[in-house]
């Protein structure tokens, strides 16, 4: 098969001077409620060898669980209004300072740790540190995606929570596939490791620099795996 890798992205990466190959994989617009192993057997399985590991949005896997969050059903307080506008901004994406996630914030958390978290992220940011809020509240908050509608226009309706059991869902797929699997919250900022095959011998700090630069893509590329191989 070609390899091939989405406009500014490189097909090649050096991991621990070992060169791997990525192939971002066009799917359709996955909706919720989708089964997650069906995707992997119509996309992935075709072009799968032994050895070869995929990277999957947790946004898909998040949508096949219907891990949703719908905006009708939030109602925000006049705290999260008022946090979210001290709230730092992010070109990686929306965070808490959309009044919803920060409700949805409240709501997990409780109003005292989120106001606590609120007053140490601020004192931190004055001497230089950041993400401390998010360090506090956990990757349920700063894992929440949706709310807004830049990229796809019915994401503006609901929120996206991270997936349920992310190592689960990969020795699931494997199980059921024999695809090697690890899902991932990237952007093309960060990167953090949510739950890998058992059977994967590479460290996650490996598994990160494989997708460092985020070859899925940050817009509607609809490309949520990527297949890596060993060259």
């Amino acid at each position: 098969m070609e390899f091939k890798a989405l406009d500014g992205k490189n097909v090649e990466i050096m991991v621990n001077d070992e060169k791997y190959l990525r192939h971002a994989i066009k799917t359709h617009y996955i909706q919720i409620g989708e089964n997650y192993i069906d995707i992997i057997e119509k996309y992935v399985k075709p072009i799968y060898q032994e050895g070869d590991i995929i990277s999957i949005s947790e946004k898909i896997i998040s949508l096949c669980q219907k891990r949703i969050i719908y905006k009708k059903d939030v109602k925000v307080s006049r705290l999260a209004k008022f946090l979210s506008k001290f709230a730092m901004k992010s070109d990686a994406g929306v965070g808490v300072d959309n009044p919803y996630k920060m409700q949805f914030a409240i709501n997990l958390c409780g109003r005292f740790k989120v106001l606590y978290a609120a007053i140490a992220g601020g004192i931190c940011k004055l001497f230089g540190k950041k993400g401390v809020f998010y360090e506090i509240v956990g990757p349920e908050i700063s894992g929440l995606d949706g709310f807004y509608g830049n990229v796809f226009t019915d994401y503006a309706d609901f929120g996206i929570r991270i997936p349920d059991n992310s190592t689960g869902v990969c020795n699931e797929i494997y199980e059921k596939t024999g695809v090697k699997a690890m899902i991932v919250d990237a952007n093309d900022f960060n990167v953090e490791i949510l739950g890998k095959s058992d059977v994967i011998t590479n460290t996650d700090e490996e598994l990160k620099q494989m997708v460092k630069d985020n070859p899925a893509g940050q817009t509607k590329t609809l490309t949520p795996i990527v297949l890596i191989r060993k060259a």
